[in-house]
């Protein structure tokens, strides 16, 4: 019975982690297509669930190197228990919740590694995690992704400007509007594809650490569902104060910019997706607009938001996986340290509500009505 109620606690943990993975991830396929007028605000989150929810049934290959390849099996099992997921999970929400607080486009899939490496050492060492994979499908893509997204949209938004330096500024401007409408379509099926899965892949290897699921075994159908539902709902809540970094603080996007980085990512984010690569899309995404940025007059990138951006990029995997650990230490003990985990950890994450609810952002903070069109060879 205490495992039962220990692995229907992780799902929940899980589902609600999927949740706050979609809101604070919706600036990745929607946030210059908002800010360039190309989709208004609540449209353009619509889309974005509905394909998040169509996306996560795309692909597993994602959810498999979670439950098969992150960590180890050995002749006794898996060597994790389903405390020590609820841990890690712990770990990944509260630091997507104080990144989405400070508008950070943070990584909510490097806050989920993070938690549940920082759980399987302090609870079963070391040897717990396959550091061959983590390399390998975690810290390379991770690495290289944003570079190649930024140099595709770098390339691409270059050539939009060149190919249509000819064109009327209300037709040049209006072409690019529709082309964003289908490119941040792309970018939330490729979301859904690849960040869903993640947390299908943590509720498997919950059930298989707990001898309710073969090992070796992919998602069941109902997991699936649930984390695809959970993703989409999450994702149409908005996420405005990273959407708001991500449209207008990284650069002044317009239309030929923002078709450019969302086509870029949604090509990186499919093939890793279709790779088993659990790259970030928030890296991707960020990387894309960086690139874009630099392929319209070689310098319209504000480089002090990027300096915050990559300072938490490369905090998040150890900053989550010492929440994760010191988690385990307590959760671990007994059932009463596991109670006191769960509640510390509901009232870290109303008081980020809680002090969001105080400085409040909008969808009118993201969106900019008064721009004016701007030539395309601008």
């Amino acid at each position: 019975m205490d495992v039962l109620v220990t692995v229907l606690l992780v799902i929940m943990v899980a589902l609600v982690f999927d949740f706050t993975n979609g809101f604070h991830d919706t600036a990745n396929a929607m946030a210059t297509s908002v800010a360039t007028g190309a989709l208004k605000p609540r449209t353009a989150v619509l889309i974005s669930a509905v394909l998040n929810v169509v996306g996560a049934f795309l692909s597993t290959e994602v959810a498999k190197t979670v439950s098969q390849g992150i960590i180890r099996e050995g002749q006794d099992g898996i060597h994790i228990s389903p405390t020590m997921i609820f841990a890690g999970l712990v770990g990944a929400v509260l630091w997507n919740l104080a990144t989405w607080y400070f508008g950070l486009p943070s990584s909510s899939t490097h806050a989920l590694f993070g938690g549940l490496i920082g759980a399987s050492i302090i609870g079963a060492g070391l040897n717990s995690v396959d550091w061959a994979t983590v390399v390998s499908k975690v810290v390379l893509p991770a690495l290289l992704s944003p570079v190649i997204a930024g140099i595709i949209a770098l390339v691409a938004t270059y050539l939009a400007y060149t190919l249509t330096k000819n064109a009327t500024t209300h037709g040049a401007a209006t072409g690019f509007r529709h082309g964003q409408t289908i490119s941040a379509s792309l970018v939330s099926l490729a979301h859904g594809t690849n960040d869903a899965q993640k947390t299908m892949g943590v509720i498997t290897l919950t059930l298989i650490a707990a001898d309710y699921q073969p090992a070796g075994t992919g998602p069941a159908l109902w997991v699936i569902l649930a984390c695809g539902l959970a993703i989409g709902l999450g994702t149409y809540t908005g996420g405005w104060r990273i959407m708001q970094t991500v449209g207008k603080k990284i650069s002044d996007v317009q239309s030929p910019q923002g078709f450019a980085a969302e086509t870029s990512s949604a090509a990186t984010i499919l093939v890793s997706s279709h790779l088993g690569f659990a790259l970030s899309t928030t890296h991707v995404t960020s990387g894309s607009v960086i690139g874009s940025g630099l392929g319209k007059k070689l310098a319209d990138v504000h480089w002090s938001v990027v300096g915050r951006i990559v300072v938490a990029w490369v905090i998040t995997l150890p900053a989550a996986a010492v929440v994760g650990a010191l988690a385990t230490a307590l959760a671990a003990t007994s059932t009463i340290g596991l109670v006191i985990v769960a509640v510390l950890a509901v009232a870290a994450g109303l008081s980020f509500f809680f002090l969001a609810h105080r400085k409040p952002i909008t969808s009118d903070d993201v969106r900019d009505d008064e721009r004016a069109p701007v030539p395309a060879s601008a």
